[in-house]
């Protein structure tokens, strides 16, 4: 379900597989993921990653307990790969080195698989450990490897333990990552934003007007009494004698005139 990149780790989980007998002996593995001809790709991690693959695959034997098929787009194919794996009751591993959220992980527990995914990231959050599928250390293939033939094992002797992880798998789905709790989720977001935002500008406008006052009652007045250096009062450029209004003068003229008047 995606490129052969070194963090996605796919040629990880291939020699985990190939290193663990028990786990050869109880399931085949199902590879969906990049292309079978490195020269088809145009990014050089990805085709080294190809020749890895195949290196793997000989280094291992694993023909005939291997298919490999190439990364699809088709949605509604990845889905039917999902649901053929679910019907021969199988299971769904994400071995990432890092996932930052891990859409593939959703998909496949909502088609009822059984999945295994990276504890570094996203995955952690969706998968309660145990209950509605399980962590693995993408670092440690050998403790992995054995997680997973430990499930199949069990399988084995207890087919309900196959539907009893599907079952929670799907409910975690339907109680946390359906579409419509997104959708309620980003709205809330967007009102909560908004008036975040709001209460924001009213503090900063309320936190000027204070710092204001405090210069104003606090500060102001020590300015003026600050002593300065000659040089510096030489600079300042002293303030003109305002010039009286004529209506100044008149109501002057006019007092005046009454108390002359009075006497």
């Amino acid at each position: 379900m995606a490129r052969l990149d070194i963090v996605k780790n796919i040629t990880g989980l291939t020699e985990w597989y190939g290193k663990n007998k028990r786990l050869r002996s109880l399931v085949n593995l199902v590879v969906v993921a990049g292309f079978f001809d490195p020269s088809k790709s145009k990014d050089r991690e990805e085709a080294a990653e190809i020749k890895k693959m195949h290196t793997l695959i000989e280094k291992y034997q694993l023909k005939g307990h291997i298919r490999w098929i190439a990364a699809q787009t088709d949605r509604v194919r990845n889905g039917e790969l999902y649901r053929c794996i679910a019907d021969t009751k199988g299971a769904f591993v994400q071995p990432a080195l890092y996932e930052a959220f891990g859409l593939t992980v959703i998909e496949a527990m909502n088609c009822g698989l059984p999945t295994f995914a990276t504890n570094q990231g996203g995955p952690a959050e969706i998968i309660v450990d145990g209950v509605s599928g399980f962590h693995i250390d993408p670092h440690n293939g050998d403790e992995s490897g054995n997680k997973i033939a430990d499930f199949f094992q069990k399988c084995k002797e207890d087919p309900e333990n196959w539907n009893k992880i599907s079952r929670a798998g799907l409910q975690r789905i339907y109680e946390c990552y359906t579409w419509k709790i997104y959708a309620n989720k980003v709205l809330n977001m967007g009102c909560v934003y908004g008036f975040w935002r709001q209460l924001n500008k009213d503090q900063k406008q309320a936190k000027q007007r204070y710092t204001q006052l405090l210069y104003n009652l606090q500060f102001k007045s020590l300015v003026r009494n600050f002593p300065i250096s000659s040089a510096e009062a030489e600079q300042v450029p002293k303030e003109k004698p305002k010039a009286q209004s004529s209506h100044s003068i008149k109501r002057a003229q006019t007092r005046l005139q009454r108390l002359l008047g009075s006497s």
